[in-house]
């Protein structure tokens, strides 16, 4: 460790009490996740109205239709359709009450007066924030609420199905006709819907609370924040200001001020060592990376395009064959597996530089095998989405081979497992050259936390394989976060920050004990909010009290590091004056300056936008969510991911030149086009279903009346402008890239 002891106590400290507090409330997950009732019957009756089967059965047909990608559950999944369980909730209490006022009163709920109504609602509050669920987890209710509940179930039936009413509605939602061909399963799918509705309604035993710590907004059964919600969204802001103050203080006294002396070589080290076999095979990763990112823009682009017109392109009846739930299924897959192909790259170019610039034996073999593997994966994942959704798939292989459901780990798990394979392989690549760099001589730390990052990015994707098809979705959500948050959000942080400053310090651009030492700083930092702030994403899904403590407290501080980024961005652009070959890599740089711009704003601005528990419990699963998501994952990682392609593709095809014209075309229409996806439409939408959400309540806020406003519907169209813009960039850095891999021959 010699000078960089104190960092590496630090970093290990952190990752094992925050690692511990992770596991922990883990475990309080799995305790506290909401019941699924072995029964649900009709008090006066004993009528079984559903079995535990019946709703798991439900969870089943839900997932088979895209489940999240389709409309949302607890707020997590598309935009586009109604939160299943906000919907749901509120028919059920209208029908209820409507029900009643007719027993007590002659009149619908409607057509009641003031005091009226303030009865009607007291006894829905009364009836439905009530736990009857017993020691044999049977749960009872009043043959009312039964009638309620078939009235509402009646609706999802036809509005899953063909029901001729509910075309416009359908065409709203972006739902094809029978997107739940099936009666029987429909009849499943209401069940479930209905549980995640009772969790939402009921308190939890000995709390004042719901299930879902009152989430979402309802007025009607004083579904409101609650008091812990408030006390611990100010803690929050308080750690965030305090934990700003600290960053600045420890900047000004305790970093080292002194200039990096390091001179620049007057020849690029890198371009010093012969291409490795391995390294030349990387043409065909640089080319996937930009083929699927070009397919995820255009997935996007016309999943944009249904939020408008809903189930056709431009007229073409196109939601027959690809559906929304399909694309948007396709365009958050392509995502995570382009940006992951971008990581792998950069990875698979630095082993053998690491190594001394030699290959292990069978390494380009290796290399090749797995760019296979990843197109088997890709195709077959892809190939069983489309047959899930299209209802060719038999509803017991949906989970294996077809579509899981939930964003981002739509893939069915048989595929699942196998891109955990070949991240695994990917591991075992990188480790022949690492374990070889070690046995050479010099300072080893950079080196180990390069590695200890490539480990985690290995083996952390699979934490999604530890839930399964029948999983409390409070359970799968606390997994499924591992994957979203802490490997992506985490450790491909703690990767990229180390292999930048591996490539810097191998260039001879930075000192190595700089570089070291600022990585290691920047994983401290990183992993101290990070790992803990994974639970901010379980505040309403069935988590207690205190894990939204938690998740509060810690998410705060994700943002603390990032106040610096504007630092680390002119650190990075000032590179290119270091040395006159560093012209050459120009636009890599200018990617990696865009990072940290989109670092601070989207990870940053956008994030804590809808960090505190008070903010989110109003913000949860409306377009603010889609500004973060964009801002963060493509402003960040994408960008990242494309800068490391640029990067790789310049070394492994020395005789390339970037146009200068075509890649300041493409960065800043990629950048514009972003921001203008934001500002034009996403973040004006997110804000007035805000106000919406907090004034009426999220079933509203997520409605058909509300989204079809012309006012709304003609940000969507204005959006069109943008997108157009950001396309024009992402197939102009295709371009180059296509143009470097094919028309550049590798060195021999």
């Amino acid at each position: 460790m010699g000078n960089y002891k104190k960092l590496w106590f630090w970093l290990i400290g952190i990752l094992i009490v925050t690692f511990s507090i992770l596991g922990y409330f883990g475990a309080d997950v799995y305790r506290n996740a909401p019941p699924i009732p072995a029964q649900v019957k009709v008090e006066a009756t004993g009528e079984v109205l559903m079995t535990r089967e019946d709703i798991l059965q439900g969870q089943s047909a839900w997932q088979s239709t895209g489940g999240m990608q389709n409309g949302s559950i607890f707020g997590h999944g598309a935009y586009q359709a109604p939160d299943w369980t906000a919907d749901w909730l509120h028919r059920e209490l209208v029908t209820w009450m409507n029900l009643l006022s007719q027993e007590r009163f002659g009149v619908s709920y409607e057509q009641a007066n003031e005091e009226q109504k303030a009865i009607l609602e007291a006894a829905a509050k009364k009836e439905y924030r009530t736990n009857t669920i017993d020691a044999n987890e049977v749960v009872t209710i009043s043959a009312r609420r039964a009638q309620a509940m078939k009235m509402t179930g009646e609706y999802y039936k036809g509005l899953y199905g063909d029901e001729p009413s509910l075309n416009s509605t359908r065409e709203s939602f972006a739902m094809k006709t029978n997107t739940l061909a099936d009666p029987a399963r429909r009849d499943k799918l209401v069940n479930f819907f209905f549980w995640s509705t009772w969790v939402a309604a009921t308190e939890r035993p000995g709390s004042d609370v719901t299930y879902t710590n009152n989430w979402p907004p309802e007025s009607i059964i004083d579904n409101v924040p609650s008091a812990e919600n408030v006390v611990w969204s100010i803690i929050s802001v308080i750690l965030l200001i305090a934990g700003v103050g600290l960053l600045v203080w420890g900047w000004a006294f305790l970093s080292n001020h002194a200039e990096d002396e390091t001179q620049a070589p007057k020849m690029d080290p890198i371009t010093t060592f012969k291409l490795t076999p391995s390294q030349k095979a990387l043409g065909k990763y640089a080319f996937l990376t930009v083929a699927l990112f070009g397919f995820q823009m255009l997935m996007g682009g016309a999943v944009a395009h249904y939020t408008v017109e809903g189930q056709t392109f431009y007229g073409i009846e196109l939601s027959k064959w690809f559906p929304y739930s399909l694309l948007r299924t396709w365009h958050l897959q392509s995502a995570v597996l382009w940006i992951a192909a971008g990581f792998l790259t950069a990875g698979l170019f630095l082993a053998p530089i690491v190594n001394g610039g030699k290959d292990p034996k069978g390494q380009a073999l290796g290399v090749n095998v797995l760019f296979l593997a990843l197109l088997v994966v890709t195709v077959g994942a892809f190939v069983g989405n489309y047959l899930a959704i299209a209802g060719q798939m038999p509803a017991e292989l949906n989970f294996m081979l077809g579509h899981q459901g939930y964003e981002y780990l739509d893939l069915g798990r048989l595929w699942q497992f196998a891109l955990f394979l070949g991240i695994a392989f990917w591991l075992f690549l990188m480790a022949r050259c690492l374990v070889g760099a070690f046995k050479q001589g010099g300072d080893k730390n950079l080196l180990a936390l390069f590695t200890a990052s490539v480990v985690a990015i290995g083996l952390f994707y699979g934490s999604g394989l530890f839930y399964g098809e029948h999983s409390n979705i409070a359970v799968m959500e606390y997994w499924r976060w591992w994957v979203v948050h802490l490997w992506v959000e985490g450790f491909f942080e703690v990767f990229a920050t180390a292999a930048l400053a591996f490539i810097f310090s191998s260039m001879g651009l930075v000192s190595l004990r700089m570089a070291t030492t600022a990585s290691l700083a920047s994983a401290c930092l990183f992993m101290l909010g990070g790992v803990p702030g994974t639970f901010h994403h379980l505040y309403f899904t069935g988590a207690t009290t205190p894990v939204m403590a938690v998740g509060a407290s810690f998410s705060a501080l994700e943002v603390v590091p990032l106040v610096v980024l504007g630092y680390e961005a002119f650190e990075n652009w000032s590179l290119r004056n270091r040395a006159p070959w560093m012209a050459n890599l120009r636009w890599p740089l200018m990617f990696f300056v865009a990072v940290a711009f989109w670092n601070m704003l989207g990870a940053g601005v956008f994030g804590f936008m809808i960090n505190t528990p008070v903010a989110l419990f109003y913000l949860q699963g409306l377009n603010t969510t889609a500004v973060h998501a964009h801002a963060a994952l493509f402003g960040v990682y994408g960008f990242l991911a494309l800068g490391f392609v640029l990067l790789v593709l310049r070394y492994i095809r020395p005789t390339m030149q970037f146009s200068d014209g075509l890649m300041k075309a493409s960065f800043w229409a990629l950048n514009l086009g972003l921001l203008g996806m934001i500002a034009t439409s996403l973040l004006p939408i997110g804000l007035y279903q805000f106000h919406e959400s907090v004034s009426v309540g999220m079933w509203s806020a997520r409605g058909e009346a509300f989204l079809q406003q012309d006012f709304l519907e003609n940000l969507r169209w204005i959006r069109t402008i943008s997108d157009v813009i950001f396309l024009v960039g992402g197939f102009g850095v295709a371009l180059q890239v296509c143009k470097g891999v094919f028309l550049n021959r590798a060195p021999k």
